[in-house]
């Protein structure tokens, strides 16, 4: 965690156009902005809510707006000095707290819902995230995220700015941990059955896989995957489970 936080502190400044966006924007999901196919945004009225790596903070500010009283936590200082700046520029304010999804600053049950788009989805370990999402989860809450898809870690370039092609370089049994040569992050993924397993172990009940097709638009390459590609299979998936 102290890779990643040194990592996004260097890297916080060049999201600040994109967090301003975000936060100027309507809900959606992904790097694609796909609608939002889990209904979060029509059911957070009155909710509490709390997203694990909020970066800028748009998404919290989605929920704010939408009527819930949101929470943000993330593990970079810099970003959330951005998410601030977006507060005060915006005229919404919620919570914003130092800290990581691998130990929440927060009692059992406290959450009707806990979210993350990337952020903890990918740069914390699932196995020990996800059950603090469960533990701060009311029974009936619900966990949504979003990372790359499991066929994305499998195909992803080593270096950075190089389009992702259509060979698999790594294996898929065993994949967790994700370390890249032109950086100093570690990002994590899990194959479809890894992540079913914990899930169901945790005690949630999982509600939907969402495999994210890039919708129609502009020739262009999004953080290493061509829209073509994208069209015809997933860089992104959406995870929705309920805790049990």
């Amino acid at each position: 965690m102290a890779r990643n936080r040194a990592y996004w502190d260097d890297y916080a400044p060049e999201w600040v156009a994109p967090g301003r966006r975000g936060w100027a924007a309507q809900p959606s999901w992904g790097e694609w902005g796909v609608p939002d196919p889990t209904g979060l945004y029509d059911r957070a009225a009155g909710t509490d809510t709390l997203e694990l790596g909020c970066g800028t903070g748009y998404i919290s500010a989605w929920l704010a707006r939408a009527g819930a009283r949101a929470i943000g936590l993330d593990n970079s200082w810099r970003q959330l000095e951005t998410a601030a700046a977006l507060q005060d520029e915006f005229g919404l304010r919620f919570p914003l707290i130092h800290g990581i999804g691998e130990q929440v600053p927060f009692a059992a049950s406290s959450f009707d819902f806990v979210v993350s788009e990337y952020g903890s989805a990918i740069w914390s370990d699932p196995h020990v995230w996800i059950p603090e999402a469960g533990r701060v989860l009311r029974p009936g809450g619900e966990l949504i995220f979003l990372g790359n898809s499991a066929l994305f870690a499998l195909v992803a370039p080593e270096l950075d700015g190089t389009p992702a092609g259509t060979t698999l370089l790594r294996p898929q049994f065993g994949m967790h941990r994700f370390e890249w040569p032109d950086d100093d992050s570690v990002a994590f993924h899990l194959s479809h059955g890894d992540m079913i397993r914990l899930l169901r172990r945790e005690g949630f009940e999982i509600l939907d896989l969402i495999e994210v097709q890039a919708p129609p638009g502009p020739d262009e390459v999004t953080f290493n995957v061509p829209r073509e590609w994208a069209q015809q299979w997933p860089s992104e998936e959406i995870w929705h489970a309920r805790k049990n």
